[in-house]
């Protein structure tokens, strides 16, 4: 048992979010250097470049240069086993990343020194804050001009209403920084000037502020500056406190450049220390008389949150990706699908370095496995042991915005459509509708961002084969249908609506805006709307 908790006390599984092209992937890729996971830092956005980040798998990705896909990573690092969760920043696959987050025990939110705390991240830091996650902040592109660090420490308090406690600091001015002091440990680490942007590691120098080398390598500005900046925070700052941090409620702060690797190994370390282990996770309602599990418990559990097919385009194989939770997963074992309420064997589990693979024999808490899917795991469901059955909570489902009635070019290439169509909708890549009188070869999509549909429309035609006719439709809101069946054949007020079922075959209307949706909840007293189904949570 001892063994076990070892095991567990030195996971450490976290994803990371951001806005678009705060370097959130470049971020990635060099922890994985220092890692020791990669030897080189590829080229990250450059689309004429043959290397890509080691994150980015899909096609598409490495060809517009953004992150469409959450990807998992694992290293080991000074004993720490390390799970990254790199997420999509675009907004319009925000749905995948706040699934994401439903495995991470932690957050580093990432921020452009220039642009400060863009929406996007607005929007993921609350997801964050309401599920109590710890958030590490890393200011990153501290080779580029942008705001002062203490405008920064005012506008995180400001606009996300957490306040901050610098572990490292900037030294020099805006632009030209040349290395940082660690408030910790109260050493300075200087790094050499390197033309190689990031490839390797950086060189560095390291001493105390009394150092008589070190003041001089700083030399006399930079180094009163930074006095005058130590005595402000110590003052004026907050006092560190674990207890906050771990709440969620105190975020630490630190400076650095990933693309130069500057301040990303001193950033590494102190967040593996300070960052917690595996936590207890909750589960649903009225399923079993526990309202939490605890990672110790000896009773295998695992909840599946993202399932992608295609990996290996070679072999169209589908791999749901699980989190461990409690007890240990060993290679062969039965156990128990709570959804389909029968035994499985998780064929070639695996686990992943982008798209490298290798077999998992055995996994801990924390861990993050992807398994073959033979067609049978959606998002959310849960994995455990048949004797110990339990259910983990709903995970939150984001109402879609946008709509589209998509079909095949070529009738002929119908069954590739049809398969590919489902596959991205169990994926969670998209919402699939149809209409009740139409054919298996139309379907309405729903989408939270028009991005969604260039990703699909590209998928299918590179995946399945199968080119797309997408056709916008004039919608804006979806509301699920819940009321008796002789009401629900006679829905008044619906003549410039759109009704539908899902893949679940519930009912579903589309309408143009919530004076239209107004209109109808009005003529239909004895039903019940709802912006997503009853199954499921709302963000």
């Amino acid at each position: 048992m001892s063994e076990h908790i070892n095991e567990i006390k030195r996971r450490r599984t976290f994803a990371i979010i951001s806005h678009p092209d705060a370097g959130k992937t470049t971020l990635t890729e060099k922890l994985l250097l220092y890692g020791g996971a990669i030897h080189l830092a590829g080229t990250v956005k450059s689309r004429k470049s043959q290397k890509h980040a080691v994150s980015d798998w899909m096609e598409i990705e490495k060809q517009r240069g953004i992150s469409v896909t959450s990807s998992v990573l694992q290293f080991d690092y000074s004993g720490f086993k390390v799970n990254i969760l790199d997420t999509p920043g675009h907004q319009d696959f925000s749905e995948d990343t706040y699934r994401t987050l439903m495995a991470a025990d932690s957050a580093v939110m990432l921020i452009d020194i220039a642009k400060g705390v863009e929406e996007q991240t607005k929007k993921l830091f609350w997801v964050c804050k309401r599920r109590h996650l710890p958030i590490f902040t890393f200011v990153n592109k501290l080779d580029r001009f942008g705001r002062t660090p203490f405008d920064i420490m005012d506008e995180l308090e400001k606009v996300l209403s957490i306040r901050a406690y610098p572990i490292t600091w900037p030294i020099g001015i805006d632009g030209s920084y040349i290395g940082i002091y660690n408030r910790m440990t109260k050493t300075v680490e200087l790094f050499s000037a390197d033309n190689r942007r990031g490839n390797r590691p950086l060189t560095n120098t390291t001493g105390s502020l009394e150092d008589p080398i070190i003041k001089d390598l700083i030399g006399v500005e930079y180094y009163e500056n930074l006095l005058n900046d130590i005595e402000l925070l110590d003052l004026a700052g907050d006092e560190y406190s674990i207890d906050k941090i771990k709440q969620g409620e105190l975020t630490p702060l630190f400076f650095g450049s990933a693309m130069t690797n500057f301040g990303v190994q001193s950033f590494l370390e102190k967040f593996l220390e300070l960052s917690l282990p595996p936590q207890a996770r909750e589960l649903k309602d009225g399923v079993q008389d526990d309202i939490i599990i605890e990672p110790e418990n000896p009773n295998f559990s695992a909840f599946i949150f993202k399932i992608q097919a295609n990996m290996n385009p070679a072999h169209r194989d589908r791999i749901a990706f699980m989190r461990i939770c409690s007890g240990k997963f060993e290679k062969g074992q039965p156990l128990y699908h709570m959804q389909t309420a029968k035994e499985v064997k998780l064929s070639q589990p695996q686990q992943f370095m982008a798209q490298e693979r290798t077999i998992v024999e055995d996994a801990y808490p924390g861990d993050i496995i992807g398994i073959f899917d033979p067609g049978i795991f959606s998002i959310g469901d849960t994995i455990c042991t048949e004797k110990n059955k339990m259910q983990f909570e709903d995970f939150p489902v984001f109402p879609p915005e946008q709509f589209a009635l998509v079909q095949p070019k070529d009738s002929m290439k119908r069954k590739q459509f049809v398969k590919g169509m489902s596959q991205l909708a169990q994926e969670g890549a998209i919402q699939v509708f149809r209409q009740t009188d139409s054919s298996s070869e139309t379907f309405i999509v729903g989408t939270v961002g028009t991005l969604q549909l260039e990703v699909l429309d590209y998928r299918l035609k590179n995946e399945y084969g199968t080119q797309l006719s997408i056709n916008n439709l004039p919608y804006s809101l979806s509301r699920w249908i819940v009321g008796d069946k002789t009401d629900l054949t006679n829905i008044k007020g619906i003549d410039n609506a759109m009704l539908l079922v899902d893949t679940k075959e519930r009912p579903v209307i589309l309408v143009n805006n919530e004076w239209s949706l107004n209109w109808i909840v009005e003529r239909n007293p004895k039903l019940t709307f709802l912006s997503v189904p009853t199954d499921a949570r709302k963000i």
